[in-house]
């Protein structure tokens, strides 16, 4: 290898001591441990189905996790849903999708499960070290919401895929008003699952709470989000149930600064 790869896999190797590879394919997964062994001394756990893959990823915490999707025996979209809403230490922890049948719907179904990156069977040495790289050494914002829990989809890095992932409000957003209104939207969506999904929607809010009070610069939505904040932490220590409307009474003073959407807007005019 040249002196720049060897280079990039010297500082990939500290996070991927630990590596989880999810396929009911002993020779696919032997052809995997052998490649992260060779390339950056990885200690790989196998699991041929998807319960023993939860097992080992709640008691092992792997720093990387690698599930096989359109297999009966591994279903590596429930998995990755699951993990990312579990409690466990590696819920964030990148999630590469393989699969020998990389159409559209699949590559934006692993998108939309949490999936970090795409690699299509058979694959090359150079195309497993561009996903390593991409997941090790990219940093992609973390979207910790009701409907979708996992990285930024609007950065998904797949080279198999070059279809339209931007959301259209993209490119009239700077990149700050951007993480701001997607905080108050999922804040927003959490609200309304206050009682269908307490847990994640708790999580969510109080995620997307210290988000907004990390990057407003408007005084008054930093108030507004500190005292939301607040309100969650009480209420997360109190362990006891919320309502809609309790979650509706907290968040209603930072909800105001969510810019009206142009759609609602033409109704509203319409009317």
């Amino acid at each position: 290898m040249f002196d720049a790869e060897q280079r990039i896999i010297a500082r990939m190797a500290p996070r991927l001591k630990r590596v989880l590879v999810a396929d009911p394919q002993q020779a696919s997964a032997r052809l995997f441990n052998e490649l992260m062994r060779d390339l950056v001394g990885s200690f790989v756990f196998s699991a041929a189905t998807t319960e023993r893959a939860f097992r080992i990823a709640e008691s092992s915490d792997p720093q990387l996790i690698v599930v096989e999707i359109g297999d009966e025996a591994v279903d590596g979209l429930a998995f990755t849903r699951k993990l990312r809403r579990s409690t466990w230490t590696c819920r964030q922890a990148p999630v590469i999708a393989v699969t020998g049948n990389a159409t559209a719907g699949a590559i934006l179904a692993a998108r939309d499960a949490g999936v970090h990156e795409f690699l299509r069977k058979p694959y090359s040495v150079k195309d497993l070290l561009r996903r390593l790289e991409a997941v090790t050494l990219r940093e992609r914002d973390w979207v910790e919401g009701v409907g979708y829990v996992g990285p930024d989809r609007r950065r998904f890095n797949s080279g198999e895929y070059a279809g339209p992932l931007k959301r259209k409000t993209d490119g009239t957003e700077t990149p700050l008003q951007q993480k701001i209104n997607q905080a108050l939207k999922i804040i927003r969506a959490a609200v309304a699952a206050a009682e269908t999904d307490p847990l994640q929607a708790m999580r969510a809010m109080r995620a997307q709470a210290s988000i907004i009070q990390s990057l407003a610069s408007d005084f008054q939505m930093t108030l507004a989000a500190s005292a939301f904040q607040r309100a969650l932490d009480r209420q997360a220590a109190s362990k006891q149930p919320f309502t809609r409307a309790d979650a509706e009474a907290w968040a209603s003073r930072l909800l105001s600064f969510l810019p009206r959407d142009a759609d609602a807007e033409r109704r509203a005019n319409a009317a």
